[in-house]
């Protein structure tokens, strides 16, 4: 969505602010306003009108207007208009209205924001009416020398200026052409207004900004009074820092919700495309479809059919949104879905058109999670579900549903590519017997085959007809500047899109071309290198280079680029690769979101250099037996069923990409197929537009019937119409517009395409279906025809003798990735490694499968962590707790001890923090930190033998072995290890048992009787202590215990806590700045003689 309605007071702010700005302070407008929220009523909110007055002084001794500020027309009509009025008049009116319903014209809605500004007196004739509106070419300023609620329809009666992209208009230019019927006295100040305020508005990157009335007094003082603007949101990028905290207010009528607000916030942290607008809360219709053109495809036929009034939500999910995504999604709409109970029962349509590269199945698991999650109020609300969806691994996700099905007893119907992206609908509506429509079989998935009886031939309403009134179309002619692909056309592929290029390939050796259509890739943040890719069953090299430039040199045969660089990318990369026009003659521009700014400067600059453009926002196109751009086409199985392998006789261009693979499906089973198709994109100024690709088609012989799919919003089918009109198109041409919904609702709504919104006369889909019927298009009823009406066209073509259908050719195989086939679980092999410990697979990092964001919630510190990841086990909180203080206490020894001494060294000789670290535990071992493994086996299994302490000491004296753990160089029982101490406390507070402690500590009174300093050592002592944690924790069988201190673990612990003291021994000297290490003469005895 690009086009953002703003409040008037935000857009009052900006201009206050920026006019001066861009004029060297010559151009000065009143920024004095306050906004009064429903924080009024509320007292927690510290908001008051003392304290507005105390903040904004001015209000107390100034005569004022007030007025709601929530996107409403014609406010001095409806009476909603304080004027001359004092600061307690304003206050009293405000709060008399403040959230209470009113109507306006066909409008209801609740007054919450109001805007309270200084009252400028003037007179009638003081009162001007000024407009900029941007177009395709630049912008268009509107002026008309009156002003007011009365100055009636300026689009008929304003003087008109145009200005063209990357120009600047001069005061001279406006005095001459637009403000000619303004007093002279006043021409001058108006005329340095009106440059100062397009400067602002191209700075901004408004789109549309009106001014009604703007007031020139006698001083020549200008002064906006009410203002109407909207703000092109995809530059937020570019401009945020400007535009400072943005307020898009929905449109007064339609309430707000939080869950729209919270499905935008996951919007914006995704690449994915995730929309949801609440029509009706308290609707029985509701809808989840995929895709921007398929949303809206939805809407209308829900409309047609006579449920607007029941539509309760418009969205969409799209751009292969994670599993956790789409749960959410679902989850919100659900949610909203039950809240108020409704005796008929409720509907929820799953839909959608054929995905390009969206797994279905991954996202019906998020789903299904929340079909389960509500299953119960499903049922208690009479809901019943309706499910058609295709693309990659449709058969999976459809399958899980039918199973969900049967397994929770809902009522879940489920279709496939079998029917028409909205069969469904009549049914879910209770319009058609269920039974009319089979559902999907995943046994036979047959594809449905159109009855060959003749429909009768479509008609608008001839009272809808008569009334278009056709705007302006764009100007220019259709551009001759696209590249007719054909089976040796190539490109280079902007950015490291593997998988897009992997299907690019495949489609290319389905196709029997001699040789890949990608010739290389394009990434700048890597050295060049080539990248391995499947051509059939072998396998193929293709180079990544880092420039366009050198690309281009090393592939002569280059025509086209696929531009896959994100919206903040796209300008730079298309100025980059337009310096190379000479060889480069249509680029295709997949992102979304680029700023129309940048959409037209890009524009201009291509048509200069004669390059031709799809895009952006676009999937692509693809010429049938000859060339795909990227994704376009979907999966080879779509590929495949959709017959885009061999060409047909019917060339379509659309504006949704997620469409056109409907498309593809629908030209397949209603006529011999596609020839070429083109999605140009959902932005409202796309490079190319429907005439430059229908003209390419009415020159190719090859093509019979032309497709049309253009949608609500822009005025290029208008384009469409002229040509048709004067003969430039003369095949048939069988053309729809969806949006058709957008007419049923009193509001203005934004649909998923940044360029599906009616902004002017004529923009309509009911006026550009009516005119392009009236133009002799065939127009069907709805979409829900579109498909009949194609084959009523076709077959009368072969009637006719003008198509010849083709003998079908054999179905071209090509060998399915591993990855896809074992997705779909067509394959299987054993694994190289397998892991049990942590999984970074789905939505969030899992430690022994709990949730990184649970690790956190439930403060399990780092001893928590590590028995996640060593033991596979959530230990008890005095568990995780000893294992910290291990690490504690074995941190560090002093620099004297072996390790520490070896990282020093390390350290001192230059060496990185990783060497100098291993260094000093490559020392670990059984004579330093390593006798934490051997004291656990030797104490651990003398108490399992049943031996007394007594015996154990003989015993290990007659075989002349060490009693690990025992003993140290300075500390005796009278002189205790402060470390022993802490541990040896806290063991025998907390641990259920401490058999192995016990047993310790009686050696230890036998070995200090012989000599004092063999007492129990910080290594003995958190080795009977971890052996006695190990087996009687409860987490571990006497087992597994034992294999784990087998394994070495204890020693992992020492190795862990030492590693902390090493680093710190290596920053420290590396503070210090110590030079390299030499070892003193005087410390070393040198035996040089025999010995």
């Amino acid at each position: 969505m690009s086009a953002k309605a703003c409040r008037e007071h935000y857009g009052k702010k900006l201009l206050a602010k920026y006019l001066g700005e861009a004029s060297n302070g010559e151009v000065q407008v009143e920024d004095r306003a306050v906004l009064i929220t429903a924080a009024i009523l509320d007292p927690s909110s510290g908001v008051t009108w003392d304290s507005i007055a105390a903040e904004n002084p001015w209000l107390l001794g100034t005569r004022l207007v007030a007025k709601p500020d929530q996107l409403i027309k014609r406010r001095g009509k409806a009476g909603l208009l304080a004027i001359n009025k004092t600061f307690e008049e304003c206050k009293a009116w405000v709060m008399e209205r403040m959230m209470k319903e009113q109507t306006v014209e066909v409008v209801t809605g609740v007054l919450d924001t109001f805007l309270i500004e200084p009252f400028v007196p003037h007179e009638q004739q003081d009162e001007y009416y000024i407009c900029i509106q941007s177009t395709r070419v630049g912008e268009e300023m509107l002026f008309y020398h009156e002003g007011g609620v009365d100055v009636g329809d300026v689009d008929s009666k304003a003087e008109r200026l145009q200005v063209p992209l990357l120009e600047e208009v001069t005061a001279a230019t406006v005095t001459s052409q637009l403000i000619t019927r303004v007093p002279l006295q006043r021409q001058e100040k108006l005329a340095s207004f009106l440059v100062t305020f397009l400067r602002v508005y191209r700075q901004l990157n408004f789109v549309y900004a009106e001014i009604n009335p703007i007031v020139v007094d006698q001083t020549g003082r200008v002064t906006p009074l009410d203002l109407a603007a909207k703000i092109d949101e995809t530059a937020a990028f570019l401009c945020q820092s400007q535009w400072g905290e943005v307020d898009f207010p929905a449109p007064f009528g339609r309430a707000e919700f939080k869950e729209e607000a919270f499905i935008r916030d996951m919007d914006a942290k995704t690449g994915a495309s995730l929309k949801l607008t609440i029509l009706n809360h308290k609707g029985r219709v509701w809808t989840m479809v995929a895709g921007g053109g398929a949303s809206v495809v939805y809407a209308d036929t829900i409309s047609d059919l006579g449920f607007s009034h029941e539509l309760a939500n418009y969205g969409e999910y799209s751009g292969a949104p994670s599993e956790e995504q789409t749960f959410k999604y679902a989850e919100t709409i659900l949610s909203l879905m039950t809240r108020n109970m409704d005796d008929r029962g409720k509907v929820l349509i799953v839909g959608g058109g054929i995905a390009n590269f969206t797994d279905v199945a991954a996202t019906f698991k998020g789903l299904i999670l929340a079909i389960r999650s509500f299953a119960d109020e499903i049922r208690a609300n009479n809901i019943k579900i309706y499910v058609r969806r295709a693309g990659p691994n449709y058969q999976e996700g459809l399958r899980m549903m039918k199973q969900l099905a049967v397994e929770l007893g809902l009522p879940i119907k489920v279709w496939g590519p079998e029917t028409d992206a909205v069969a469904c609908v009549p049914l879910a509506l209770g319009l058609a017997e269920e039974e009319s429509l089979p559902e999907y079989d995943p046994d036979s998935a047959a594809i449905k085959t159109v009855q060959k009886d003749t429909a009768e031939e479509p008609a608008l309403n001839a009272t809808t007809s008569a009334q278009v009134v056709a705007p302006a179309a764009a100007s220019g002619e259709g551009s001759g500047n696209l590249v007719q692909f054909d089976s040796s056309t190539r490109c280079i592929v902007y950015g490291l899109q593997q998988r897009a290029v992997q299907g690019m390939l495949d489609f290319d050796f389905m196709c029997k071309r001699e040789k890949p259509s990608v010739a290389a890739m394009v990434f700048p943040f890597s050295g060049n290198h080539y990248v391995k890719f499947y051509w059939g069953t072998s396998e193929t090299l293709i180079p990544v280079y880092t420039t366009i430039k050198e690309a281009l040199q090393k592939s002569p045969d280059v025509t086209v680029m696929v531009n896959f660089a994100s919206f903040r990318s796209v300008y730079d990369t298309m100025t980059d690769a337009l310096e190379f026009a000479g060889q480069l003659k249509t680029i295709g521009i997949i992102a979304e979101g680029v700023p129309e700014s940048q959409t037209r400067a890009i524009n201009l600059l291509a048509e200069e250099k004669g390059v031709g453009i799809i895009g952006p926002a676009t999937v692509g196109g693809i010429k049938p037996g000859c060339f795909r751009i990227g994704n376009t086409g979907g999966m080879l199985d779509n590929i495949v069923s959709s017959k885009l392998y061999r060409p047909g006789s019917v060339a379509y261009v659309s504006k949704s990409g997620g469409m056109s693979n409907e498309l593809n499906n629908i030209i397949c089973h209603n006529s011999d197929g596609v020839c070429e198709g083109v999605a140009i994109g959902g932005d409202r100024y796309p490079g190319s537009r429907f005439i430059d690709h229908l003209l390419r088609y009415q020159s190719n012989p090859d093509v019979k019937v032309l497709v049309l799919l253009g949608e609500v919003g822009g005025v290029d089918e208008y384009d469409v119409c002229d040509a048709m009109a004067d003969g430039r198109l003369t095949k048939p041409l069988v053309a729809w517009c969806i949006g058709t919904c957008a007419g049923c609702f009193s509001y203005e709504v934004q649909f998923g395409h940044a360029g599906a919104c009616a902004r002017g006369k004529g923009e309509t889909a009911a006026d550009k279906n009516a005119a392009l019927a009236a133009a002799g298009a065939h127009v069907p009823p709805s979409f829900a025809s579109f498909g009949t009406t194609i084959h009523t066209v076709y077959s009368g073509l072969i009637e006719s003798g003008a198509i010849t259908p083709a003998i079908e050719p054999e179905v071209p195989k090509v060998p399915m990735d591993y990855t896809w086939a074992k997705r779909l679980g067509l394959v299987r092999k054993p694994a190289a490694f397998i892991s049990t410990i942590s999984d970074d697979r789905g939505e969030e990092l899992k430690y022994a499968g709990m949730p990184i964001s649970e690790v956190f919630s439930e403060d399990i510190g780092v001893g928590g962590v590590l028995s996640l990841l060593w033991f596979r086990r959530k230990l008890p909180a005095y568990a995780t707790k000893f294992i910290e203080m291990v690490l504690m206490v074995t941190a560090d020894h002093g620099p004297a001890v072996s390790g520490a001494h070896n990282t020093i060294v390390a350290a001192r000789a230059g060496k990185d923090l990783v060497s100098s670290l291993v260094s000093g535990l490559l020392t670990i071992g059984p004579r330093f930190g390593g006798a934490l493994d051997d004291a656990a086996r030797m104490m651990s299994g003398a108490v399992d033998k049943g031996m007394d302490p007594l015996t154990f000491t003989k015993e290990m004296r007659k075989e002349n072995k060490l009693i690990m753990g025992i003993g140290h160089r300075i500390k005796s029982l009278d002189n205790p290890d402060m470390r022993v101490v802490i541990i040896k406390d806290f063991a025998q507070k907390h641990f259920p048992s401490n058999a192995c402690l016990d047993f310790a500590l009686g050696v230890e009174q036998i070995t200090t009787s012989k000599r004092a300093n063999l007492i129990l050592n910080v290594d003995g002592c958190i080795a009977v202590c971890f052996v006695d944690l190990m087996r009687t924790c409860g987490a571990f069988t006497r087992e597994e215990a034992d294999e784990l201190i087998e394994n070495g673990c204890l020693n992992g612990l020492f190795v862990l806590g030492r590693s902390i003291g090493f680093i710190g021994h290596y920053l420290d000297q590396k503070r210090l700045k110590q030079p390299l290490y030499r070892h003193p003469w005087d410390d070393i005895s040198y035996i040089t003689g025999e010995m």
